[in-house]
């Protein structure tokens, strides 16, 4: 048996990154309703461990929030380079929830 997915970018309302200072970034999946939050929420797909693995930082450095009452799960980690140093890349992390946004999940159930 097959299982459809899609990903947290498809379901989501948005995702989005941000620099939260020179040593961390911030992350968030604004999900559209209670079914989709349910997929971002699960710790079967977005844990610290996988944050960890997309992003190549500690998964006991990497910090979940997941907040029901606005559907929104936020993730917060440590850069690994600060910003604005000469390897930085991404001065205001605007882009680094593409990998976040590219996990995949069940697809919900209309």
């Amino acid at each position: 048996m097959t299982h459809d997915t899609i990903t947290l970018g498809e379901v989501a309302l948005e995702v989005r990154s941000k620099n939260a200072g020179p040593f961390w970034v911030t992350m968030e999946l604004f999900m559209r309703d209670e079914v989709s939050y349910a997929l971002a929420a699960d710790a079967s797909y977005v844990n610290e461990e996988v944050v960890a693995a997309l992003y190549g930082v500690e998964a006991g450095a990497v910090q979940l929030f997941r907040i029901p009452s606005l559907n929104v799960v936020k993730i917060s980690f440590p850069r690994p380079i600060s910003q604005g140093s000469l390897r930085d890349r991404d001065m205001h992390a605007g882009q680094h929830h593409v990998p976040l946004a590219l996990v995949r999940v069940p697809a919900p159930v209309a």
